[in-house]
């Protein structure tokens, strides 16, 4: 696997699925700000449907709905259709995940925790999800919610060191440095 973030306000997308599995991963791309998600559902639920809105399809994205989009979420259909949609998105050449089967699937989405800009990603290739969660809720304890004006106090004195004409190295030293004189990644002592 090769880890990656990938913007999603900037790709048209599909969400395929009728129930929570489909509107937990609405929810997420949301949040991650995808501007443009058609999502397909056969027997939406109510919270789905409301969720969706105007967005909602009532039915299963044909093959050249699924070669539309750049990237493919595939929740929660029965299997024989979640299986149907993956091989037409493949063969469209589109990305597909389809939730808990990687065998299908061309991408593992993690589980994802956000501090502002700040946005950390851990994920078992699809091999545990649910310890990709515990692990998000354990970096969740060590990263609080300081951690957006911290990074935002970074990015501006970036800019400032990227103003005054420091080189890339340089600015990643006095990052390391800034970081460091603010302890703000020191490991806490253990009892002895």
């Amino acid at each position: 696997m090769l880890p990656l973030f990938i913007d999603v306000s900037r790709l048209e997308l599909v969400l395929a699925g009728n129930g929570r599995a489909a509107l937990k991963r609405l929810r997420l791309l949301e949040e991650a700000g995808a501007q443009s998600v058609a999502v397909y559902a056969a027997e939406p639920t109510a919270e789905l449907a409301r969720a969706a809105d105007a967005r909602l399809v009532r039915r299963w994205p044909t093959p050249r709905e699924l070669a539309r989009a750049q990237l493919v979420f595939i929740a929660d259909p029965p299997p024989a259709v979640r299986a149907e949609l993956a091989v037409a998105a493949r063969a469209a050449r589109v990305l597909v995940h389809v939730e808990d089967a990687p065998a299908l699937s061309d991408a593992a989405a993690a589980a994802v925790l956000r501090r502002g800009d700040l946005t950390v990603a851990v994920s078992t290739g699809g091999a545990s999800p649910a310890l990709a969660v515990h692990v998000r809720d354990f970096l969740g304890g060590l990263f609080g919610p300081e951690w957006d004006e911290r990074l935002e106090l970074l990015s501006r004195q970036r800019r400032a060191w990227r103003d005054a004409g420091f080189a890339p190295e340089r600015i990643a030293d006095l990052t390391e440095e800034w970081v460091s004189r603010r302890g703000w990644l020191a490991r806490p002592v253990a009892p002895a």
